[in-house]
């Protein structure tokens, strides 16, 4: 990084230039969902995304919310990825493990920051994380429901790639419900649909 970037005189600006080149990275960590060109998305395109969904149906939203609050969750949230890598949502093994790296990375990631930003950070992440409040809460079901929309609209998808059922989807996919109860009869329904198509298995134990 040292041969490609001018080091600005200010200490405090130095620390944050050289946090957000690093920040760049997340356009380089690939995920399992398609765009709907067909090709492998990138974390950050799913940040930006996931951040469209909230700001353009926020309205649906369960309770009021700080809109500029939900935007700043969404697009600090997936920055530990940069490190920690995305774990697919379905990967039983690597969700286990999941929380402790990204922890670890936020603590790397954070600190390249000065310390005032660098606890806003560790603030924002952790509320996304927990998920208390309405502002969390609706930061985390837009989060589920953009790949759901690119997953119907890609055939299935990466739902396909893993086998998995409506039943699967929706026990990851209830917070969306949980934070706005009209958008979640939405996806009750796109996921019958989707498994009426044969974009999801079909569970023998569901009939």
């Amino acid at each position: 990084m040292e041969l490609h970037w001018f080091v600005p005189d200010d200490p405090r600006l130095q620390e944050q230039i050289r946090f957000l080149l690093e920040a760049d990275r997340l356009k380089e960590v690939v995920r399992r969902n398609y765009t709907t060109a067909g090709r492998r998305e990138n974390s950050a395109e799913h940040t930006w995304y996931a951040a469209l969904l909230a700001f353009f149906l926020a309205e649906y939203s369960r309770e009021p919310l700080d809109v500029l609050k939900v935007l700043s969750l969404l697009l600090l949230h997936d920055l530990v990825e940069i490190e920690a890598g995305d774990t697919f949502i379905y990967d039983g093994e690597g969700q286990k493990e999941r929380r402790e790296r990204e922890r670890r990375a936020a603590e790397h990631l954070f600190s390249l920051l000065p310390r005032d930003q660098e606890n806003t950070l560790w603030e924002l992440w952790q509320e996304f994380e927990e998920g208390d409040t309405p502002e969390a809460l609706f930061a985390r079901g837009m989060d589920r429901l953009a790949p759901i929309l690119l997953n119907f609209w890609n055939g299935g998808g990466p739902w396909q790639e893993a086998g998995v059922t409506k039943e699967e989807v929706w026990e990851r996919a209830i917070v969306v419900e949980n934070a706005s109860p009209r958008l979640g009869r939405y996806v009750q329904e796109l996921l019958l649909e989707a498994e009426r198509r044969g974009y999801l298995r079909k569970d023998p134990a569901s009939g």
